[in-house]
């Protein structure tokens, strides 16, 4: 069976709502949904990722520390701190990530390995640690995050804006291979944050707006691995990322489309 790709912009636990989103072997975007349990989630999986699969988790998924920050955080500040895409740091000190993290849970219910060095293909399914905010400064070209979620003292103008050109950029940059416009869903999303009124019609969407970007994550990674960064490893805690054009050794055979995502750190 050809390999799936999942996104999961997962809540850190049970009472939030987690994006869910599904691309077909192709990578085209199928549908995106909210989900709010380990139930529901699962469920959503076992339709659209039955076989072999790469699950994309924008979530602690290894948390080894008792406090402070993961190596992976502290390297994602020192190569994206500077675009205001720093992480939020994970620790056991923290109830939710101790004894064991909602992901690296929901990833052996899922039959996943959690290891990247597992790699993908027959036979594989795969459950990987993403990140959006950084991912998005090298897919986007951006020199700053974009400031579309909830934070105290944003104004609802300033969000809006965001989520515009956020919608626009995965319309754009990504249309190959997501073609997201084909979706009906998507093409809802897209409806419903140009009609926003207020903050909770942003909040509605947003963790589906994530987690499409987290199943492209989950595909580029599979077809063009040389085109991210692991940082850290299944011991210390990792995170996946796309690495900016220029830095590292050859792609490798993959779709024209992931190449040209990840190439233009700094264009806009």
């Amino acid at each position: 069976m050809s390999v799936r790709f999942i996104g999961l912009d997962l809540a850190w636990g049970e009472r939030a709502r987690t994006g869910v989103a599904a691309l077909d072997a192709a990578g085209r975007l199928v549908t995106c949904a909210c989900a709010t349990s380990d139930d529901e989630i699962a469920a959503f999986a076992a339709v659209h990722a039955p076989g072999d699969c790469v699950i994309a988790i924008d979530a602690p998924l290894i948390v080894p520390n008792e406090t402070g920050q993961r190596v992976a955080e502290r390297l994602i500040a020192q190569r994206f701190g500077r675009y205001a895409a720093g992480a939020y740091p994970a620790n056991r000190g923290n109830s939710l990530f101790n004894p064991v993290p909602r992901a690296l849970r929901l990833a052996g219910r899922l039959r996943c390995e959690a290891d990247p060095k597992a790699g993908t293909g027959p036979g594989k399914r795969v459950a990987i640690e993403v990140y959006p905010h950084s991912a998005s400064i090298v897919l986007f070209g951006l020199d700053r995050t974009l400031p579309y979620k909830g934070k105290h003292g944003r104004p609802f103008a300033v969000r809006v804006q965001a989520f515009t050109r956020l919608i626009g950029y995965v319309e754009d940059r990504l249309a190959e291979p997501l073609r997201p416009q084909a979706c009906e869903r998507w093409r809802q999303l897209a409806a419903l944050a140009a009609a926003a009124r207020r903050p909770a019609d942003l909040e509605r969407i947003e963790d589906e707006v994530d987690a499409v970007i987290c199943a492209y994550l989950a595909w580029l990674w599979h077809v063009s691995p040389r085109s991210c960064w692991v940082l850290g490893d299944v011991t210390a805690g990792y995170i996946v990322t796309p690495r900016p054009a220029g830095l590292g050794g050859r792609a490798s055979r993959a779709e024209p489309a992931a190449r040209r995502s990840v190439g233009a750190l700094g264009s806009h």
